[in-house]
């Protein structure tokens, strides 16, 4: 009895340890924030669903509205959605209102303006869909190419025909132009040219790793089958062929975790936590984390840290949970390498006590 109640006490002192090791600072409050970008060590883009893109000043603490031309709905998951800022361009994923209800995940592009920036269209996901569900939609650049996720719009299957967009990875230039050594050009004729992977269910995370060049992306199952994995040329991750592991929400089966033939994820999570955004963590504020994969999640708002350097032996640790709410988005300060989150309304900085 008394060894078991000395466990106890010690199981409750290292979970305070761990909880006081970091501090967390609300940075300012936002409403319904979905992605974010830094523009410099001082400000950083925001976007709300909404439909407003905010750029935020850390250290003053304040907001300025930046006006836009795009043509978005708020409509379920849907509104403006992920964004990235590179050489004075701006990209945007967002839900464009195509007509009577239908919409896509469009990417548009502009040049960057504190004023307003007039966007132009470079990718719309067809068909377009009368649907609020899984829009996905997370954005990396990695050298004169742009990654995107194309959720399935709720449509399963969808992400199993090569010849329509939702439920797939996404690789054009950043001019919006498509990669000659895509896919199709390759050796997937029925594919669309954009397309890069196929198979995907409701995809919120997409990162490019500093240390091994590769893409990583996060991905919702359904009543379970969450998982983390590489974006890889080509390949099939399997929905709704496949459940990674989750069942449908009326509780009936899907189909098997995993068979070959199909990518097969580095870490799932049954039951779901709902991941969100990720990224690779590289910086001097927790130097001991570098390379590991940081997940964030909504429904367990918790952020994880993946040590995947060994791919058969994953080691997984939760760093915080329920400190800041649900988690929409991480970014890595560009130079001292503070982490930055988005709740669901506000934006928040994290670092060492």
């Amino acid at each position: 009895m008394k060894l078991n109640f000395l466990i106890i006490i010690f199981l409750f002192l290292t979970k305070v340890a761990i909880a006081e090791e970091f501090k967390f600072n609300k940075i300012i409050k936002l409403d319904k924030p979905w992605g974010s970008t830094f523009i410099n060590n001082d400000q950083i883009l925001v976007t709300e669903k909404g439909g407003k893109i905010k750029l935020i000043s850390i250290g003053k603490k304040d907001i300025k509205i930046i006006d836009h031309n795009l043509n978005f709905l708020e409509y379920g998951q849907g509104g403006l959605l992920d964004i990235i800022y590179k050489d004075k361009i701006v990209w945007i994923s967002y839900t464009e209102n195509r007509e009577n209800w239908k919409t896509s995940t469009s990417i548009a592009k502009g040049f960057f303006n504190e004023e307003k920036i007039k966007f132009e269209n470079i990718f719309q996901a067809n068909p377009p869909i009368d649907s609020g569900y899984h829009f996905g939609s997370r954005l990396a650049i990695k050298d004169n190419y742009l990654f995107a996720s194309a959720g399935e719009r709720g449509k399963g299957m969808i992400a199993q025909d090569a010849s329509k967009h939702p439920g797939s990875i996404i690789r054009i230039h950043l001019d919006g132009s498509i990669p000659k050594d895509n896919p199709k050009f390759l050796n997937k004729k029925n594919w669309l040219p954009e397309i890069y992977q196929i198979g995907v269910r409701n995809p919120q995370g997409l990162t490019v790793s500093p240390f091994d060049g590769k893409i990583y992306i996060s991905n919702h199952g359904a009543k379970g089958g969450d998982w983390f994995g590489e974006v890889k040329k080509g390949e099939n991750y399997g929905w709704k062929i496949l459940g990674w592991g989750g069942k449908n929400y009326s509780g009936t089966k899907i189909g098997p975790k995993w068979k070959p033939g199909f990518t097969k994820a580095i870490q799932y999570w049954v039951p779901s936590i709902a991941t969100s955004a990720i990224t690779i963590y590289k910086g001097e504020e927790f130097n001991e984390w570098n390379g590991y994969a940081l997940v964030t999640s909504l429904k367990d708002k918790s952020l994880r840290k993946l040590d995947f350097s060994d791919q058969k032996n994953v080691k997984e640790e939760i760093v915080f949970k329920n400190k800041i709410g649900r988690i929409r988005d991480i970014q890595i300060h560009p130079s001292n390498g503070k982490l930055f989150f988005l709740s669901e309304n506000a934006l928040w900085l994290m670092e060492k006590n």
